[in-house]
């Protein structure tokens, strides 16, 4: 069953962190699966009569079943999915989108586009052969041992936008905001002006370090901005971790300029992405998970000073395995 809805004024960070939906406005509900690291995403649902929007699918087929079986534990039996917003690339926001094909998937274009480049075949291919891949193959297993990826069929959007989207349901204004290229090319936030709530998709990590696949961080800052910008938002729903307000998006716009700036002496000092990240001092930010990201985060701040930095998956996730292992002085 739902928790009771969160009365105006109540602080959406005194909610429990618990899986499962949550209703945080009339008619709206977050899934929320906790501990909020890799993989381990959340979800929205926006209900009006016998027609319903989900806010993102999970990262594989069993996950999104476990979801939609709880939906029916919170609305009507006769009430079905007609639209699905997919707010980015990555699987754990779009995998599960075979279970819910026959409503209109929805996606910026670049976001689409961006999904054929890391389709769930190629990762369960990469899940089979990760002990062959060194450092970085165990990297890759250890932190997606919890997920299956085999005989996951793509979905791809049906209805693509560019910039910005106006959606209704129920007349309930729902609005798309196109922030990418942040953490992937086509970054998209859901607002929800009535209610004061906003479905950041992965431009708002709650409690874990984010990670810069795409970037540049100047584009991310200013997706924070663009949060901060509207006129009423009571409620923050991360990609991961848990409800929130406003400060979490804060905490991250002063968290990528404290990193631009540390990793631009660095830069300039000749250090490697990986030296930086080593060096770079993190107390004020020891509480949040998935450090390992952070060296991913100065690889792309390199990119943006100009330089040549790798790219490729298996490199990054080499990168965040000797991170981690030396975080953990087993060097």
């Amino acid at each position: 069953m739902s928790e009771p809805s969160l009365p105006a004024g109540v602080d959406p960070r005194s909610r429990p962190y618990s899986k499962g939906f949550q209703e945080i406005a009339s008619g709206v509900w977050v899934y929320l699966q906790p501990d909020g690291g890799w993989g381990w995403s959340n979800a929205g649902l926006i209900v009006a009569g016998q027609e319903a929007l989900l806010i993102d699918t999970l990262f594989d087929l069993r996950l999104t079943a476990e979801m939609l079986d709880a939906m029916r534990q919170v609305v009507s039996s006769s009430c079905r999915i007609t639209k699905v917003v997919n707010t980015h690339a990555n699987g754990d926001h779009c995998y599960g989108n075979a279970l819910v094909a026959d409503a209109e998937i929805i996606a910026s274009q670049a976001s689409a586009e961006e999904m054929n480049e890391l389709p769930p075949a190629t990762l369960a291919a990469l899940m089979k052969m990760s002990s062959d891949l060194g450092e970085a193959g165990e990297f890759l297993a250890d932190i997606f041992s919890p997920f299956n990826f085999e005989g996951i069929e793509l979905v791809a959007p049906t209805r693509t936008f560019n910039g910005d989207l106006q959606l209704e349901l129920g007349g309930r204004s729902i609005l798309l905001f196109e922030v990418g290229p942040a953490h992937t090319r086509g970054d998209t936030f859901v607002y929800l002006p009535d209610d004061a709530i906003v479905f950041s998709g992965d431009i708002v990590f709650n409690g874990g370090h984010p990670i810069v696949w795409t970037g540049p961080v100047s584009s991310w800052i200013a997706a924070c901005d663009r949060i901060l910008s509207l006129d009423n938002v009571d409620v923050v729903v991360p990609g991961h971790g848990p409800l929130t307000d406003l400060g979490a998006v804060v905490s991250l716009k002063a968290y990528f300029k404290y990193l631009s700036d540390e990793a631009r002496l660095r830069f300039e000092q000749g250090m490697t992405p990986l030296e930086a990240a080593q060096d770079i001092d993190l107390s004020s930010y020891a509480n949040w998970g998935e450090p390992e990201r952070v060296v991913i985060n100065i690889n792309t701040l390199y990119r943006d000073f100009g330089a040549d930095v790798a790219s490729d998956p298996l490199t990054l996730f080499g990168y965040m395995a000797e991170f981690r292992r030396t975080l953990r002085g087993t060097r």
